[in-house]
């Protein structure tokens, strides 16, 4: 599972012309899910996300958590963040997970979220044409890859 991080200080998830999901403060997440990830891809990720030390302190400093800022969270699904671009230039999408394995993967890593922070957390609509928007505070932008846990 592929996870692009962004911090946000607001965001919105719009499909057919209504807003779906919005938040203040917070993370934008995009999630890739691909065939071979698990439960224990959820559980890794969902908490080095909540963990990361990307906000800013008192001092100006990043280094305090979304837990710690009383931050949101929106998770969008994105199957693209697997695309291969090894051969031509169109984009092969061979990796991404199809939706029977990713809708309940997409579902249990929300439901993850939801509990580590104790509240709702933002979604898009799986397999919708979506607009995300947001500002990219700082801008801060993480990649996180349960397949590759140094990425």
């Amino acid at each position: 599972m592929r996870l692009v991080i962004q911090r946000a200080s607001s965001a919105s998830v719009k499909v057919d012309d209504s807003i779906v999901s919005e938040m203040g403060s917070g993370l934008l997440i995009l999630a890739g899910i691909e065939e071979a990830d698990t439960t224990e891809d959820i559980d890794w990720l969902v908490k080095k996300v909540c963990q990361l030390r990307i906000f800013n302190d008192s001092e100006g400093v990043m280094n305090l958590s979304i837990q710690d800022v009383l931050g949101e969270i929106i998770v969008v699904s994105q199957f693209t963040l697997h695309a291969s671009t090894r051969k031509g230039n169109r984009p092969s999408y061979i990796r991404a997970a199809r939706p029977e394995t990713a809708i309940p993967l997409y579902e249990q890593l929300v439901s993850e979220f939801s509990k580590a922070l104790g509240k709702p957390i933002g979604t898009g609509i799986f397999g919708a044409h979506m607009e995300v928007s947001l500002v990219n505070y700082g801008p801060v932008t993480i990649i996180l890859d349960s397949k590759n846990r140094e990425f």
